[in-house]
């Protein structure tokens, strides 16, 4: 029910974190992967780590919140490969502001990647998805919207957008079999999320993380704080067939620390 064999898998936002570990989870599973992001150099480093491990994959330069870039990338895609099965909606940023003091064109900035982005994403993919007549579309939300933190509120009312626009594409294109469904990640150390701990001149200061990442793990019910592995086995199951009675849903490994959705 994991094998996807024959199938092609677009991930945005693969050159590291997330998106990394998802190319390389579905590749695994026997997906043809394009590694698509902005940093086109760790694009191209996460598809020849795939190669390298006997996978197959290949890399794209995608700038997601570019009107048309995705729906360009898609088609150069499905003409090349017969078809799309996967879209994954991975690529984000972040800014860390209380909503009372967000700049706005900080928040157009994130607004642009983080909602819009996926926007364009599920629209390019949605279109070839109903035409070839199935599908599987995971974008990427956020524990921010199950349990609000101050400081972030301009990141969740974007991952708050992706959710609504997951259930309400779902409703509108189940029929004809292409499935929508969002992913909630918890905290989970990457890129993005060492800003926390790192020192100004761009390196990761180890004493902080651990001072930062301890008391995290330790309010968890499950004692610890994700790992990339552990949302890209979550993508992993929902492009897989092992997920083909869900659509609209969101599902949100999170080590228990939001249990109100």
């Amino acid at each position: 029910m994991f094998d996807l064999t024959g199938r092609v898998a677009l991930v945005t936002g693969a050159g590291g974190g997330i998106g990394r570990t998802s190319a390389e989870v579905l590749a695994g599973a026997g997906a043809t992967v394009v590694c698509a992001d902005l940093n086109v150099d760790g694009a191209m480093e996460t598809a020849q780590g795939i190669l390298a491990a006997g996978g197959k994959a290949e890399s794209a330069e995608l700038d997601v919140s570019v009107r048309g870039a995705a729906s360009t990338l898609v088609g150069h895609i499905a003409a090349r490969h017969g078809g799309l099965h996967m879209m994954c909606n991975i690529a984000g940023v972040m800014i860390d502001s209380h909503i009372i003091d967000v700049d706005p064109d900080e928040f157009d900035r994130i607004l642009n990647v983080n909602l819009k982005g996926v926007l364009y994403g599920c629209q390019a993919a949605g279109r070839v998805m109903v035409e070839q007549g199935g599908g599987s579309i995971i974008n990427m939300a956020s524990a921010a919207v199950l349990t609000p933190a101050a400081g972030i509120g301009p990141y969740a009312i974007c991952k708050a957008g992706v959710a609504q626009l997951t259930k309400s594409m779902a409703v509108e294109v189940g029929r004809r079999g292409v499935r929508v469904n969002s992913i909630a990640p918890g905290f989970v150390p990457t890129n993005m999320t060492a800003r926390y701990y790192t020192n100004p001149d761009g390196s990761l200061n180890e004493e902080l993380k651990e001072a930062v990442l301890s008391p995290m793990a330790k309010s968890a019910p499950l004692r610890r704080v994700g790992t990339t592995a552990d949302i890209a086995w979550c993508v992993l199951f929902l492009a897989s067939d092992a997920s083909g009675f869900m659509t609209g849903q969101m599902i949100s490994p999170n080590g228990g620390v939001a249990m109100s959705y």
